[in-house]
C-alpha cells in the first residue's frame, strides 16, 4: 500500500479549520484535522510535507512523524508546521486503523475505558447561547447542562477585563464583577456543579496570582492558562501562590516543550491540543510522560469534529485520562458538526462515548467537494528535491568496499 495522493480542503463558512486526507492505492482515505491559519498549513502540507510521503507506506506513522518533525525542525517547527504534521499524523492513522479493520484506540494498546467524563465549554452556533448565559444567565446555562447529565463547565470569565490594560492589571471591583456569574452558580446550585476558568494566557504574573486567589473561594475545578506557557518558573510560582491545580496547555507544541514543564513540577493538569501539538503520535508520548508524573491528562478542544474523535480515541486509550472538552453548540443537533461529518460524537448523560467502527470513526460527508465556498488542493506527486533534514543529501553516497567506507558523488 502507498500514498496516492494529499488533500486539503477548507470551506469560507468555517474559515480557521482546515481538513486532510490522504488516499492510497488500495482505496482508503484517512482523515484529518487542524486550526488557525488554514493556508500557511496548506502550504507546508503540499510544498515541505507532501513530497516526503507521497509514494510511501503509509503505515509508518513513526517515521513519518520523525521525517516530518526533522524537516521542519530545520526552519522552526512550532507553528504551521505541527499544525500540519497533527493532519497529517490523524490521517496516518485513520488509514492505519482502517486497514487493520480496528479502530485507532485498539491500535494504540487498547481501551482504559469504554466512556469519559466531558465539560462543557461554553461555545456559541446558531440558536444556541452557551456564550452568553455563562456570563448573563449561569445558573440557567448550568442547569441546563444538568439536566443533560453534563456536570462540569469553562468559560474565560477574565478575558474582558484582561482587555481593558493588556492584561497588567486587575482591581477589586472587576474581581468582584468577573466572580459574579461563579458565586451565582455556586449559591443555587452548590458544589457538585465544577467550574474551570481559561486565561487564555493574558495575564501577567502578579495578576494571574490575585485573580487565581480570589477564585479560590469558589472551589474552581482548575485555572487555565492564566500565564502564557513562556516560562516554567513563574507557572511553579502560580501553581505555589493558589489552590486551585494550574493548567497547561494547549500552546505547548509536541513532547520536547511539555517536557520541561513536566520535570520541573509547572504543571498539574496536562492539556495538550491533539491538532496542534503532533497528532496522535504525539499526544500519546505526552500522556505517557504525564503518566510517568502522576498526572492527569485532559485534552483540549473547540475545534472541529476531526479533532474531538482523535481525542476520543486517545482518552479511551491512555489510563491518565481525566476528563474530555466538548462544545455542545457545535455537536448537538443543530450544531455544525453535522454539516461536515458523516457521523457525529455521542456524548450520553454527560460521558463522550468511544468511537463506534473502524478507523477514526467518521469520515468527511462527500457533499463538501460541491460546496460554493470549498477551497481545494491536491498532491499526488514526491521529489527527490526534499529530503527529512531539511536539505538535499542526494549529491553524495557513502560505500563499503572490502571493509573500507569511502564517500562518493551520485552518478
Amino acid at each position: 500500500m502507498k500514498i496516492k495522493s494529499i488533500e486539503t480542503i477548507q470551506v469560507k463558512e468555517f474559515p480557521l479549520i482546515i481538513w486532510v486526507q490522504i488516499n492510497t492505492d488500495n482505496g482508503i482515505t484517512g482523515l484529518g484535522e487542524t486550526y488557525f491559519a488554514p493556508n500557511a498549513v496548506a502550504e507546508i502540507i503540499h510544498n515541505v510535507l507532501s513530497p516526503l510521503l507521497v509514494n510511501k507506506n503509509p503505515l509508518n506513522i513513526e517515521s513519518h512523524w520523525r521525517n516530518m518533525f526533522d524537516m521542519t525542525n530545520a526552519f522552526g517547527y512550532a507553528g504551521a508546521e505541527a499544525r500540519a504534521i497533527s493532519a497529517i499524523d490523524i490521517a496516518l492513522w485513520d488509514i492505519s486503523a482502517q486497514f487493520a479493520e480496528q479502530p485507532i484506540y485498539n491500535l494504540l494498546g487498547g481501551k482504559c475505558r469504554d466512556k469519559i467524563m466531558t465539560y462543557n465549554t461554553a461555545g456559541q452556533y446558531g440558536n444556541n447561547t452557551d456564550s452568553i448565559d455563562a456570563i448573563l444567565n449561569p445558573v440557567k446555562l448550568a442547569n441546563s447542562l444538568m439536566d443533560q447529565g453534563i456536570n462540569a463547565m469553562k468559560w474565560a470569565y477574565t478575558d474582558h477585563y484582561a482587555d481593558i490594560n493588556r492584561g497588567t492589571y486587575i482591581s477589586n471591583e472587576d474581581l468582584k464583577l468577573l466572580s459574579e456569574p461563579i458565586r451565582k452558580i455556586r449559591k443555587e446550585i452548590g458544589y457538585n456543579f465544577e467550574i474551570a476558568n481559561d486565561g487564555h494566557g493574558r495575564w501577567n504574573l502578579s495578576s494571574a496570582i490575585k485573580i487565581g486567589k480570589f477564585l479560590d473561594d469558589y472551589k474552581m475545578l482548575w485555572q487555565e492558562e492564566l500565564i502564557q506557557p513562556v516560562n516554567v518558573e513563574n507557572h511553579i510560582k502560580l501553581a505555589e501562590e493558589i489552590e486551585a491545580p494550574v493548567c497547561v496547555s494547549e500552546r505547548l507544541i509536541t513532547k520536547y516543550q511539555f517536557r520541561d514543564y513536566l520535570k520541573e513540577g509547572a504543571i498539574e493538569i496536562v492539556m495538550p491540543d491533539l491538532i496542534w501539538t503532533g497528532g496522535i503520535t504525539e499526544t500519546k508520548k505526552i500522556s505517557t510522560l504525564a503518566e510517568a508524573e502522576q498526572l492527569p491528562v485532559a485534552p483540549h478542544d473547540m475545534t472541529g469534529p476531526v479533532n474531538i474523535f482523535a481525542c476520543a480515541h486517545i482518552s479511551m486509550n491512555i489510563p491518565n485520562a481525566f476528563i474530555m472538552e466538548t462544545c455542545r453548540a457545535f455537536y448537538e443537533k443543530n450544531g455544525w458538526y453535522n454539516k461536515i461529518v458523516d457521523r457525529n460524537i455521542e456524548v450520553v448523560e454527560g460521558d463522550l462515548l468511544a468511537p463506534k467502527g473502524i478507523g477514526l470513526g467518521t469520515s468527511l460527508k462527500k457533499e463538501i467537494l460541491n460546496r460554493d465556498d470549498l477551497i481545494y488542493k491536491k498532491t499526488d506527486t514526491n521529489s527527490d528535491n526534499f529530503h527529512w533534514g531539511g536539505f538535499n543529501s542526494n549529491l553524495f553516497e557513502v560505500v563499503s568496499k572490502n571493509g573500507k567506507k569511502s564517500i562518493k558523488r551520485k552518478l
